[in-house]
């Protein structure tokens, strides 16, 4: 369930970043209270993950979903380029996560 949790926050690390880009300085009302409210329910949900699971493993996971998402949603969304090169890093970044998950307890 842990692994679940961990997820569901790196998710919300994607939404609060997301707020972020649109927050115009924080002078955006309504950007800036969903980035508010998705970085809380980030960061807690990270520290219950992190009640069975071992710091760097659910830090680097959540740090890596959070990398992914965002770069998915800013090709998707934002017109970024889908360089080869930027889509190869994020593979390594998808290997770390799941080599994570392998050696992981839990």
């Amino acid at each position: 369930m842990a692994w679940v949790i961990l997820i569901i926050a790196g998710l919300c690390e994607v939404g609060w970043a997301v707020c972020l880009k649109y927050t115009k300085g924080f002078s955006q009302t309504w950007p800036t209270v969903g980035f508010g409210a998705f970085m809380f329910v980030s960061v807690y949900l990270l520290g219950v993950a992190m009640k069975s699971l071992p710091l760097g493993t659910a830090y680097a996971t959540w740090t890596g979903i959070g990398a992914i998402g965002t770069v998915v949603i800013g090709i998707l969304w934002l017109g970024e380029p889908a360089d080869p090169r930027r889509l190869l890093c994020i593979g390594l970044i998808i290997a770390g996560i799941v080599g994570l998950k392998l050696v992981t307890p839990g």
